[in-house]
């Protein structure tokens, strides 16, 4: 671990995260998938957005662009088609990547961009002032909603599916190995990719909530998470308060880099 530490992440200390968040978690999920996999450090490009989770990018030692809020799929898109051979990571919250960024999450999907997104779901905005975020549970408070929100929550993996993301994924803090190996998998698919990573904030959102502190909450994701494979043989009144985690779909279509450069080989041949 020690050797992961000094490879991968830069000597940045303090941190800006608070104390028993799971960013942190999160974030070296990354790294050790980036490890297992054993992708080039200069050919592995981080791009974060703006919020608690987009800190994540100064803290790694590779390429990376903190971006402005809400941009980080145009500016990794951009990325990627520059240079397609790079591995290029999203990382994003819930709403960095979709309220401000939902717009171009939905494209980005829809396009079938070999991109990796691992979007940490921490159910608020963190670090502006714990207002609730487009994945805030309803009837759950922030300040921005003191008696609670009456605005339905996105499902992202579904938003994913239905925009055309070519494989979507959840995992959470807890269940760290296997987040692990479902950021391997995504970086390893060639297409667009959704990892959403269910991550606790004990501060701005489980102080508002009542959840307890940081290993209550992490608590709250062993007990209301199943696997794929375990929902197959559970009723559907057990599944009632309950998410799924594992793989949560995948598919085969075009890749839109690979199409562009099809589309700049007839243009050069004068072709229409």
């Amino acid at each position: 671990m020690e050797k992961i530490i000094e490879k991968y992440y830069r000597p940045r200390l303090p941190h800006i995260w608070c104390p028993g968040c799971g960013n942190g978690i999160v974030t070296g999920a990354i790294v050790k998938a980036i490890d297992k996999l054993g992708l080039d450090q200069n050919k592995t490009v981080i791009v974060s957005g703006i919020g608690c989770s987009s800190r994540a990018s100064g803290y790694l030692n590779f390429d990376t662009v903190h971006s402005a809020h809400g941009r980080a799929l145009p500016v990794a898109t951009g990325i990627k088609l520059a240079e397609p051979d790079l591995n290029v990571i999203v990382v994003t919250g819930d709403g960095d990547g979709t309220a401000i960024g939902g717009n171009h999450f939905i494209h980005a999907a829809r396009r079938n961009i070999n991109l990796t997104v691992i979007l940490y779901n921490n159910n608020i905005y963190g670090m502006t002032g714990g207002q609730y975020s487009p994945l805030t549970p309803v009837n759950n408070k922030a300040t921005t909603a003191p008696y609670g929100t009456v605005e339905r929550t996105f499902d992202i993996a579904e938003l994913a599916k239905a925009a055309g993301a070519t494989f979507v994924a959840r995992g959470t803090a807890y269940h760290t190995q296997m987040l692990v190996d479902l950021i391997a998998q995504a970086i390893s698919h060639d297409g667009f990719a959704l990892v959403e990573a269910i991550t606790q904030c004990p501060i701005s959102y489980g102080r508002q909530n009542k959840m307890g502190d940081a290993p209550k909450m992490m608590q709250w994701q062993r007990d209301h998470a199943v696997t794929v494979e375990a929902a197959k043989k559970l009723a559907p009144e057990q599944l009632a308060d309950k998410f799924l985690i594992g793989v949560l779909h995948k598919s085969e279509a075009p890749e839109y880099t690979k199409q562009y450069d099809l589309i700049l080989a007839k243009a050069q041949k004068g072709a229409r």
